[in-house]
């Protein structure tokens, strides 16, 4: 049943009695755990929890863990012996997909109470008050393919951009990645529960709404598409902006260009498509579904068709059997396509991926620092290029801290702006300026 409880010396388990008031939380990795570890905060909020701040850990630490590289395992440790240090008597949970990939292994961990996988993760809170105060617990059942609900809605006050689950899971199995493992078979939330927590969260005072999800663009519920979301959240009152967050090149329908292009949508001027390599031999290696080829042709013409197109992407270093040739075709091709900026990973061996078990064509690791330290310079420039080609331009900037009397916001198409010697609480609103300069951290001054 996936699930593992260990007993007392009695062998019996009696209910957590909720004299653990405080709750503090450690977000690691991508949006879709920001997302959710905010639907949790609210969960515990409505269970009568006090949410606190991280800096102090509170009586009980929930860690929602992110396994995409061995970085986040060993990130994950780290937070669990800072949490030991602060707080000796700290409970811990980890939650998520290194719960859901190791499982049992994680009870080694100090403090450590709770494992659960992410497909019951969700139900965090009930999970604890129904368990005992001594009793170790792993639940890291096999995840469906059905459509889920949300029951708490992801409001996230700190924060002027709120992130909307939409969907989770994936099918694709590329041969580097450990998601399908680790989240499951892709699934789509039911159509009426992710607008019913859209509205609350533009009612809240979000005024942004960014979709995120494993393979956002296989969404599908019913008649419901990706796009009959996008078009259903460009109807809806209060919001002024919609973001994807990455998606895969070969989901995304014409429509969505369509939007993006149409000055009159809710629909930014973004995309952030993983490209993983430039050559064809890597791209087929790692079971991607394209050619750079048929790539291309999808880039080329959404940057003709959306103006000022804000354009990211990823890519993998050191994928094994990768070339200095195949690097240099990547390196190439990124350098003089449109891109604004792109991350770049290195290649991380990940447990029951196909890619782990070619061990005869491992790319020494001084070699992928060096590459990747080319791409992340190159990405530097493309952004700094992309930067110098908008100033002179009226943007509408959305803004959202002020640091030192200095406001910083984010365009459509994802460029971080700062305004200077602002005296006006800027936060939350859309404003037009004028941009004037480059700044060399990756910040555009405007006026």
């Amino acid at each position: 049943m996936g699930l593992l409880v260990k007993c007392g010396d009695d062998g019996y388990s009696t209910p957590m009695t909720n004299e653990a008031k405080s709750v503090s939380f450690f977000t690691q990795g991508c949006r879709l755990n920001i997302a959710e570890t905010a639907a949790l905060s609210q969960q515990f909020e409505s269970a009568g929890y006090s949410v606190t701040d991280n800096k102090v850990p509170g009586d009980i630490v929930v860690v929602n863990t992110c396994t995409v590289t061995e970085n986040g395992d060993s990130d994950m440790k780290r937070i669990v012996r800072r949490v030991v240090r602060q707080n000796k008597e700290a409970k811990i949970a980890l939650i998520g997909c290194v719960a859901q990939i190791q499982k049992e292994a994680l009870l080694k961990l100090p403090n450590v109470m709770w494992v659960v996988g992410n497909g019951e993760k969700m139900s965090l809170a009930s999970i604890i008050q129904k368990s005992s105060t001594n009793v170790p617990q792993v639940i890291a059942p096999k995840m469906t393919q059905s459509t889920f609900v949300q029951e708490h809605s992801a409001i996230d006050p700190g924060h002027t951009r709120g992130n909307l689950k939409i969907q989770d899971g994936c099918n694709f199995y590329c041969s580097f990645c450990v998601i399908p493992f680790a989240r499951g078979p892709a699934r789509s939330r039911q159509f009426d529960d992710l607008m019913r927590d859209a509205e609350s969260m533009v009612a809240s005072g979000h005024r942004e709404l960014v979709l995120t999800g494993v393979n956002i663009g296989t969404y599908e519920d019913g008649s419901h598409t990706f796009v009959s979301v996008l078009r259903a959240l460009n109807s809806l009152d209060g919001l002024d902006r919609i973001r994807i967050s990455s998606i895969e090149p070969t989901t995304i329908d014409d429509a969505v260009i369509e939007m993006m292009a149409n000055p009159d949508s809710k629909v930014c001027a973004h995309l952030h498509i993983p490209i993983q390599s430039g050559h064809d031999d890597t791209l087929s290696a790692m079971r991607r579904k394209y050619s750079l080829a048929e790539f291309d042709s999808f880039v080329t013409d959404a940057a003709k068709r959306v103006p000022h197109l804000g354009l990211g992407t990823d890519v993998i270093v050191g994928f094994p059997g990768e070339t200095d040739a195949h690097f240099e075709h990547t390196y190439q091709y990124l350098a003089s396509r449109p891109f604004s900026y792109f991350h770049v990973f290195s290649y991380s061996d990940r447990k029951n991926t196909i890619a782990s078990k070619m061990v005869d064509k491992r790319v020494p690791s001084v070699v992928i620092r060096e590459r990747s330290a080319m791409l992340r310079d190159l990405s530097k420039r493309k952004r700094d290029e992309y930067m110098i080609g908008r100033i002179g331009d009226s943007v509408n900037v959305l803004f959202e801290q002020c640091k030192s009397n200095e406001w910083f916001g984010t365009t459509e198409d994802y460029m971080r702006v700062k305004v200077a010697d602002v005296t006006e609480n800027l936060k939350n609103k859309i404003i037009p300026v004028q941009l004037l300069d480059r700044q060399g951290n990756g910040t555009i001054l405007s006026l």
